[in-house]
């Protein structure tokens, strides 16, 4: 209240009006605002010049109001956006991951030991895809992965498997779905298409941690071309960071399970049980931390996976499989 009411006097002053500021210094001092003093010792006579120069009331200076309580809305940021913070904040995100692996295993099954193929031959894997960001919709999702095999003796480019869906995240669950086409190139007898479903869990809610903790999903498919029949599976997966290194290991687990699903068949017939299960480890290290490259040219990872699978029912094809390999994403 003191400061208010010098604040007062001194925009009062500068206007020269003494009667004012004699008025106004009373009032403060009937409020308790200030120590009584005479008025008659406060009057002013002001300059002609500069009551005429003066035609605005002085400024208050910040400090006289600083007992003032804040503003409940922030300030505006005017900086520019730092060069390490310019990161893609467009609706359009693209995700490339290039692979080697020793093998490639999809479902329990090592496609790459196929027509005699040399054991543990290396794969070349492409997977690349668009998410477009509609806010509180879904996000349609277009993509398509690609594996090259050198050593199969039909065709190198083994799989080319297109897909398009859409992620809807709706925390703490994420849902996804959509479509996959499989294409063999120059085995078109086993080209088909299926549709898709995923719910992921964020748990970290549960713990009331800043992360998650296990993320469990579940994931159906449903074969409806050349097959009619369900693939199933769950999961989960567990990150620790290295602190200050950019290094974060994955942990991860899945159980696969079929249901009237002839492509897992053997000459039994079988086709519904549990069909198998994958452990694994992946290493993920950010080359931005390592050379220092700002966000604003994408996110660059180098990417390390160690792999054990094996079968859970002798009458399921499965192959009891050690594998792995190196890779590298780029996101933006």
């Amino acid at each position: 209240m003191r400061y208010r009411a010098l604040a007062v006097l001194t925009a009062l002053a500068g206007l020269g009006t003494p009667d004012l500021c004699a008025r106004a210094w009373g009032a403060a001092e009937s409020a308790g605002a200030i120590p009584v003093i005479n008025p008659a010792a406060l009057t002013l006579t002001p300059d002609p010049a500069s009551a005429a120069a003066n035609t605005k009331a002085a400024p208050v200076h910040l400090a006289m109001l600083a007992d003032e309580p804040e503003s409940i809305y922030p300030t505006p940021n005017l900086e520019r956006p730092r060069e390490q913070e310019g990161i893609n904040a467009g609706g359009v995100k693209f995700h490339l991951t290039i692979n080697y692996l020793t093998d490639y295993v999809y479902r329990g099954i090592d496609h790459s030991e196929v027509d005699k193929a040399a054991e543990d031959a290396p794969n070349l894997q492409f997977d690349g895809y668009l998410t477009f960001d509609l806010g509180r919709l879904p996000h349609p999702v277009v993509g398509v992965f690609v594996n090259v095999f050198n050593d199969d003796p039909i065709s190198r480019f083994q799989e080319i498997r297109p897909y398009a869906g859409f992620d809807w995240n709706y925390r703490p669950l994420t849902f996804s779905a959509g479509w996959i086409s499989y294409i063999f190139p120059e085995r078109e007898e086993m080209n088909t298409q299926e549709i898709y479903g995923r719910l992921a869990l964020d748990d970290a809610f549960l713990f009331h941690s800043n992360t998650p903790l296990l993320t469990p999903y579940v994931y159906a498919a449903y074969d409806y071309q050349k097959y009619d029949g369900v693939y199933l599976e769950a999961g989960v997966k567990h990150d620790f960071a290295v602190s200050d290194t950019g290094v974060v290991l994955t942990a991860v687990a899945d159980l696969g399970y079929v249901a009237n699903q002839r492509f897992f068949t053997f000459h039994n017939g079988k086709d519904t049980g549990f069909q198998h299960y994958d452990l694994g480890l992946i290493g993920t290290y950010s080359l931005n931390t390592l050379f220092n490259l700002p966000m604003r040219y994408g996110e660059w990872k180098l990417k390390g996976y160690l792999y054990y699978t094996d079968g859970l029912n002798n009458d399921l094809r499965a192959d009891t499989q050690i594998w792995g390999g190196m890779g590298i994403s780029f996101d933006y």
